[in-house]
């Protein structure tokens, strides 16, 4: 796969003079809930919400071509917080999310739910984004450059063994030149469950098994569910255990924690049913590492 572009990325979609354009990768839905803002200017976070949705969605972020059906389909939910020290400044806590389909039916599986508290940006009403692979120049773009290339990791994963490899190396980059910054989310320090900590774990060779689980959890058990159910149960399993190995080792792993945030309702109801000793299996796993949420996966073990 050849490595993506590099130039500064406009938040306006640039159509060719003969009326084509290569298809973006992702079909993603912004939200700014600005309820705790204290301000007679409203139309700033509509330009927000819009300009933000256009700066993911219209920016290339591969070399590789997309049909509309194939975009990554995602959503980015930002509550400003009242906390501004002057005009333009912003901070925010962030719910991301995005899916892909499983093969075979209308459903669609949630590899990204993640909730970044560490949102401060600048943002003036009507002015470009401009973003840049190799330096930094605004917190905003990096961040949301920083969870492109995390969605895409992820979705490339979900479809070749470490297919994301590369998407994975290009957040770390985003990471690296944002540390000079000195904003919160992009240091060791503070928070484990920050994009620092995501990108470490994505990229750390001690936890390369986790996202081979993820190919083998999406590919290879769920996109073959609906032809055999309970093989796609055991091969789930077999990354369960995976995912309990690491967190013995790593008991604050983001990553761990972020599979958890966005599988654990689906989990539940992928071993409501099926073999009961499979579902036993599943269900000392599931409470051995995330034990905050035994009370949910015991629906496991009553069945659907």
């Amino acid at each position: 796969m050849l490595l993506p572009k590099k130039y500064i990325l406009s938040i306006f979609l640039v159509t060719l003079s003969w009326g084509w354009s290569k298809s973006q990768e992702f079909n993603c839905r912004v939200t700014v809930n600005s309820d705790q803002v204290q301000t007679s200017e409203r139309s700033v976070f509509t330009d927000m919400e819009n300009s933000f949705t256009q700066f993911i969605n219209d920016s290339e972020w591969t070399e590789d071509t997309y049909q509309n059906l194939e975009k990554i389909k995602c959503n980015m939910i930002i509550t400003l917080e009242n906390t501004q020290t002057s005009i333009g400044n912003f901070q925010a806590n962030v719910q991301i999310q995005s899916a892909r389909p499983v093969y075979g039916s209308d459903y669609e599986s949630i590899l990204l739910n993640f909730a970044d508290r560490d949102w401060q940006f600048e943002y003036v009403e009507a002015q470009p984004l401009q973003y840049n692979d190799n330096t930094f120049q605004a917190n905003l773009t990096s961040i949301l450059a920083f969870y492109a290339y995390i969605m895409l990791g992820l979705d490339y994963d979900s479809f070749s063994e470490l297919g994301g490899t590369l998407y994975f190396q290009k957040a770390l980059d985003v990471v690296n030149n944002a540390q000079q910054s000195n904003r919160p989310g992009w240091n060791a320090l503070g928070s484990t469950r920050n994009r620092y900590w995501l990108s470490e774990n994505l990229t750390n060779t001690q936890m390369v098994e986790l996202r081979r689980g993820l190919y083998k959890y999406q590919r290879l058990a769920l996109d073959t569910f609906s032809d055999d159910p309970d093989n796609s149960r055991k091969l789930i399993v077999e990354v369960l255990r995976e995912f309990r190995k690491v967190r013995n080792v790593y008991p604050n792993s983001i990553l761990v924690i972020a599979f958890l945030d966005a599988k654990s309702d689906e989990l539940i109801n992928i071993f409501s049913d099926g073999n009961l000793q499979v579902r036993r299996e599943a269900y000392d796993i599931l409470v051995a590492i995330d034990p905050t949420n035994s009370n949910e996966y015991e629906r496991i073990i009553k069945g659907s």
